[in-house]
């Protein structure tokens, strides 16, 4: 019942077109670099909506997206009900970011829909997406169960692959990432074909990855995940996951305030010091050791 449901979404569904990813990233963009300027969030869906191609179906997504935030306090929940619109893992990683007790931040979660909404507008591969989608999860530590699920429901992938994506919730952790993109590959297949007595070699499922891919996931056996990922983003051109932004350098509060928050401190602990009795005037004598030194009875 679930792949039938999953085959009448992707009927439904079909992928946007360019124009609407590439107003999605100006969207994502705009709207963490406004955060980090501490504009509220209220303001920032105001205020975009009218940059945003009217051509496009994004600003009636945004003003939706503004009266779900201003009614719940979340942009996740709106983008569920927009599920024509904006695809379940978009949804997923603005959930994550949204969490209370999650570590995972809100600005990097924008980030990172900014740059796959930025590789669905150039001639973006299932297997580059699906990796891309893959990495993001795994490196964040979303959890593969409930985010392997929403990868699987994207509409870029066809039923072969969301069968495959859906299978991979059991076989982690019992069969090395590495190996099941190298089984699944066109790589598998050549050196199959190449044994002898076995060149009539067809596998018994769909093959969802390239010659190249292939040949990166068996170099990378039994090795760091991450290495193999970055392999395959210097050698085909694969999204960059975005890393968990850095915390600036610069104080918290301005050097101003936080000497005029130090001088309130100073008094707070003077008046609690009085209140308790243990008010010393000796602290704040100025001493100078010439007249320390000074012998009073000889100048008399």
């Amino acid at each position: 019942m679930s792949d039938q449901k999953h085959e009448r979404s992707l009927m439904k569904h079909q992928p946007l077109d360019r124009e609407e990813y590439i107003e999605q990233v100006y969207f994502f963009r705009n709207y963490r670099e406004r955060l980090e300027d501490a504009v509220p969030s209220q303001v920032i869906l105001a205020t975009i909506y009218e940059e945003i191609l009217a051509t496009t179906k994004l600003p009636m997504a945004i003003d939706f997206l503004k009266g779900e935030l201003l009614l719940t306090g979340r942009i996740s929940d709106g983008m569920q009900k927009l599920s024509h619109y904006f695809t379940p893992f978009q949804a997923f990683i603005l959930k994550s970011a949204e969490e209370e007790k999650s570590k995972f931040d809100q600005k990097t979660a924008l980030m990172v829909l900014e740059r796959e909404a930025e590789y669905r507008s150039e001639n973006s591969s299932s297997a580059g997406l699906f990796i891309y989608q893959f990495e993001c999860i795994s490196r964040n530590r979303l959890g593969y169960h409930l985010g392997l699920e929403a990868i699987s429901q994207d509409t870029q992938y066809n039923a072969d692959w969301a069968e495959w994506i859906r299978k991979l919730k059991i076989q982690l952790g019992s069969v090395d990432f590495a190996d099941l993109l190298y089984l699944r590959s066109q790589h598998f297949v050549d050196e199959q074909k190449r044994i002898p007595g076995n060149a009539d070699f067809e596998p018994s499922y769909p093959i969802l990855f390239s010659v190249q891919d292939g040949r990166i996931a068996k170099a990378n056996h039994n090795r760091d995940p991450l290495y193999m990922f970055a392999a395959l983003q210097r050698q085909l051109g694969y999204p960059k996951v975005p890393r968990s932004l850095a915390k600036p350098d610069k104080p918290v509060f301005h050097p101003a305030l936080e000497a005029r928050l130090h001088k309130i401190e100073m008094r707070l602990q003077l008046i609690d010091a009085e209140l308790k009795g243990k008010f010393d005037l000796k602290q704040f004598m100025v001493k100078d050791k010439k007249f320390d030194d000074l012998d009073l009875n000889n100048n008399l």
